[in-house]
């Protein structure tokens, strides 16, 4: 590849930035970014709702005039090698990248919406851009009833953070257990246990079946439109404002935010409307490819080997995987080994650090080796299929999880478990 290549990446996140500082002057890159803020780290947005980070510290590298910022793509056309951009302005491309990343999903909640409307009632708030993270902490003040929908990664980094906040916390998840996807029962239940001290509330096997709000409230008297004084209830004229959260039981639990923390959902609609194969996300091969050969697809919205990712390390190593392959590199993508970390704060001393990876869940057969010190909160479990470790979770001390993962990314045998399960086996 050249300097005069051209390279338009759709999508100004982890992954089309990565690539785009891979690339450097190898290409003449063009990165494409639908929303107005800075470059940032959404791993780090629970972090700002926290009041911990300032919205500046996730700032991610600056990339200089290759990001174009506000700008949304809205069609490629692959015929003319060309990118529509909603300003009017056409972007030509000789290689073209999606990392167009994913949307946060909307569950069907009986009154979320409005007849034929899209707009969310007051104080109902996704947690997936910092435009959301801006809002959500906007509404949150201490006392202030707060429920999240949806107990996976998203959903408990939310609760504590509301927590952090003073909010009165109620987390609802339709699992059996916090973070499934991750977590074994046991170290659920520990996870539970924390947050719960941390002022949580927690129902689990809990199913949501609605919301209530208020009645679209009206303009003040004399006002016209939108410009009239806000009504007593706080939400502007003319919009609903959430009161509360109808369960599939018939409990009600009152509230004034409401945080959708359900999961996230590739973006796929550029590709669609281009003709390009999609399953559950954008399809590609080893070299990042789609079904059409000029372009490629990475992060959050790209499926391989039939696997959506949806995190951070994935996406990265993507972006590196195809940097290589634009620059005449020949390491194809074989998949990535992800591995969940997560801090929750508390005071003092009273934060809980945990960490997963591979399969927690044992198979018959599977031989699993558990450490638990109850004084110290400490929690170590790996699964072993045959002389392999497969998967492991921790919680608390994490001194250990760097010799554990290596160990299972690179597919070895652990010579001395219980030296890689102690406080001294990460040194």
């Amino acid at each position: 590849m050249t300097s005069e290549k051209r390279v338009v990446v759709i999508g100004g996140g982890l992954a089309g930035l990565r690539l785009a500082d891979r690339l450097g002057p190898a290409a003449a890159v063009t990165v494409l970014g639908e929303e107005s803020h800075v470059p940032y780290n959404r791993v780090l947005l629970a972090e700002v709702l926290a009041g911990r980070y300032a919205p500046e510290v996730t700032a991610l590298p600056a990339p200089g005039p290759a990001l174009r910022r506000g700008v949304r793509a809205v069609r490629v056309d692959r015929a003319e090698r060309a990118v529509h951009c909603d300003d009017g302005t056409v972007a030509g491309y000789d290689t073209l990248v999606l990392a167009t990343g994913s949307n946060a999903v909307l569950p069907p909640l009986r009154g979320l919406f409005e007849p034929g409307g899209r707009e969310l009632p007051d104080g109902v708030h996704a947690f997936r851009t910092m435009d959301d993270c801006l809002a959500l902490s906007a509404a949150v003040r201490p006392g202030v009833r707060a429920v999240v929908i949806g107990g996976g990664l998203l959903g408990v980094s939310a609760a504590r953070a509301l927590a952090a906040r003073g909010a009165v916390v109620v987390l609802a998840q339709q699992g059996e257990r916090l973070m499934e996807r991750q977590l074994d029962a046991d170290s659920s239940a520990l996870l539970a246990t924390h947050l719960t001290g941390l002022g949580v509330e927690i129902h689990t096997e809990c199913r949501v079946r609605g919301l209530t709000t208020t009645a679209p409230a009206p303009p003040a008297f004399g006002a016209r439109g939108s410009g009239g004084g806000a009504p007593g209830n706080g939400a502007a004229p003319g919009q609903r404002r959430v009161t509360g959260v109808e369960l599939a039981d018939g409990y009600r639990l009152d509230a004034d935010v409401v945080v959708l923390a359900c999961g996230v959902r590739p973006r796929t609609g550029l590709a669609q409307a281009a003709g390009l194969e999609v399953r559950k996300g954008i399809v590609v091969d080893d070299e990042l490819r789609t079904s059409d050969p000029r372009i490629h697809a990475i992060g959050d919205c790209a499926e391989h080997a039939g696997q959506v990712y949806g995190l951070a390390g994935a996406a990265l190593e993507q972006a590196d995987a195809l940097a290589a392959v634009l620059t005449g590199g020949s390491a194809p993508y074989t998949g990535t080994r992800a591995l969940t970390r997560l801090t929750l704060g508390g005071t003092g001393d009273g934060s809980l650090d945990l960490a997963a990876f591979g399969e927690t869940t044992p198979l018959p057969g599977d031989d699993v080796v558990r450490l638990t010190d109850g004084t110290r909160r400490t929690y170590r479990k790996v699964v072993l299929r045959g002389d392999r470790l497969v998967g492991g979770v921790l919680l608390g001390e994490l001194s250990t999880v760097g010799a554990l993962a290596r160990t299972w990314e690179g597919g070895e045998a652990p010579h001395d478990l219980f030296h890689l399960l102690t406080d001294d086996g990460g040194h």
